[in-house]
């Protein structure tokens, strides 16, 4: 990977531990709104708006904005914002070495502004691609493509560091490597898809 000139991050499972807050918080929706069992699983890595055609399309509109601000609340008041062991600290080598990166998330802006100020990572990222910015989320490859061409540099530069399915899936499409974090995912589920699988970034190099 000596080739590599940009290192992309998705937020949620790789930069910020949230992934099993939103399992204890989403997991009451499943008997709420009859839901399938592999709920949980099937959501990792996509945006709200595809969640609500996914398995909410039956309600009203009213409804759906409810929903959507019971999310919104938990994530503003309620979410601990825990950063992955090591991460900050890589980030800011990567920095500190001249090297290209940015954070690539589903999240709205809101969110990923919220998790930036409680990491003290604002203005380290050259780019940032929020669920704002794209029309598709994952696993469409469009926000790792977009983050690329925003930092002027070629998709089969660029690295990812990703968490869920969806996540790998729109990095691989992008054609770039993929480095996968076994946050939310088994390692075994994750060493076929991926290019490397670690834990955390302690002692992480490329």
């Amino acid at each position: 990977m000596s080739t590599l000139k940009a290192y992309l991050f998705d937020m949620d499972g790789v930069v910020v531990n949230t992934e099993p807050q939103y399992d204890l918080f989403l997991k009451s929706f499943i008997e709420e709104y009859n839901l399938p069992s592999d709920f949980l699983s099937k959501i990792k890595g996509v945006r709200w708006p595809e969640i609500i055609s996914m398995y909410f399309s039956d309600l009203s509109e009213s409804e759906k904005k409810k929903l959507s601000d019971r999310v919104a609340n938990f994530e503003i008041n309620e979410l601990k914002y825990i950063p992955i062991p090591g991460v900050s600290e890589y980030i800011h080598q990567l920095k500190k070495q001249g090297i290209k990166i940015a954070l690539v998330t589903s999240s709205l802006k809101f969110k990923a502004d919220i998790a930036l100020h409680k990491m003290k990572l604002e203005n380290v990222f050259d780019v940032v691609i929020t669920g704002d910015d794209i029309k598709n989320g994952k696993p469409d490859p469009e926000c790792y493509l977009l983050a690329a061409e925003k930092l002027c540099i070629k998709p089969e530069e660029c690295v990812v560091f990703e968490d869920s399915f969806a996540g790998i899936e729109a990095g691989k499409r992008a054609g770039m490597k993929v480095i996968a974090l076994s946050t939310t995912n088994s390692e075994e589920s994750l060493h076929l898809r991926v290019d490397r699988v670690i834990p955390d970034f302690i002692n992480f190099t490329i």
